[in-house]
């Protein structure tokens, strides 16, 4: 990696990506020894919604298991990543700046939209780790200038992903199935092409654009972090692309 890092849109999959052994928890390990180790992470993740702008601010962040049903050793996984006070700090001002007025949350853990990957990405926990929140009532442009917000950090190496899902039904989910229903098929297939023509257009009105969108997403916030990448990013790169568990997209993007 350069010292200027990329935006990244990871697909994270199911809180078991880590656990599982397939192309996509293979792709993150590539990913993570194919640049020099980030200063810092800032991830936005699907699974943290407020109604104002957050960021974590706890010196040694919780591993949050937000999830249930699975196999106990999910539950004794955690990531011991040291948290950003000061770059926490830094970053609300930055937002502010942008007009988001942001709060620092010192008590907030990461989610498993930021360890899943993370554990994968970067397992020895050693990189200063935090979350910025999502609003899920704003849309994708108010992402997009969320991301425009916080691309200024990547010039100080740090790397920001956003971290959800490019197709994400959870009522067609069917762990360890290769199927790919259509829809799915259709609309990671149109989402690609776009992205990687810089429609943003059709991307803000996905819902309006393309005839799967809302099958492909019943919510949005698996698909909002991808706005957030955009906009933090410059040159979209396509960097891999697979289906798991019955229809879960797992495209990843580089915004160089």
């Amino acid at each position: 990696m350069s010292a200027k890092c990329p935006a990244l849109f990871l697909s994270h999959g199911a809180p078991t990506l880590p656990c599982e052994d397939n192309s996509s928890r293979r792709f993150l390990a590539d990913l993570a020894i194919s640049f020099a180790k980030p200063r810092a992470v800032v991830v936005v993740s699907a699974h943290w919604q407020t109604r104002d702008v957050r960021v974590t601010g706890s010196a040694a962040p919780a591993t949050i298991h937000d999830f249930y049903g699975f196999d106990k050793k999910l539950y004794a996984m955690h990531y011991r990543a040291p948290g950003a006070p000061r770059l926490a700090a830094e970053l609300r001002d930055i937002l502010a700046v942008a007009g988001f007025a942001a709060t620092v949350d010192e008590t907030r853990g990461l989610d498993h939209g930021v360890w899943s990957p993370l554990h994968i990405m970067l397992p020895a926990a050693e990189v200063p780790t935090l979350q910025v929140s999502l609003q899920l009532g704003e849309g994708p442009q108010h992402h997009f200038g969320l991301g425009r917000a916080l691309a200024a950090l990547r010039d100080q190496g740090v790397l920001v992903i956003g971290s959800g899902g490019a197709v994400h039904n959870l009522g067609v989910l069917e762990f360890d199935s290769a199927r790919v229903p259509a829809p799915a098929q259709r609309f990671d297939d149109w989402l690609v092409d776009r992205v990687l023509a810089e429609d943003h257009a059709a991307l803000f009105a996905y819902r309006q654009e393309q005839g799967d969108a809302v099958w492909a997403h019943p919510c949005e916030e698996h698909l909002l972090p991808l706005f957030v990448a955009m906009g933090a990013g410059g040159r979209p790169e396509c960097l891999h692309r697979a289906f798991l568990h019955g229809g879960l997209a797992m495209t990843a993007f580089a915004f160089h």
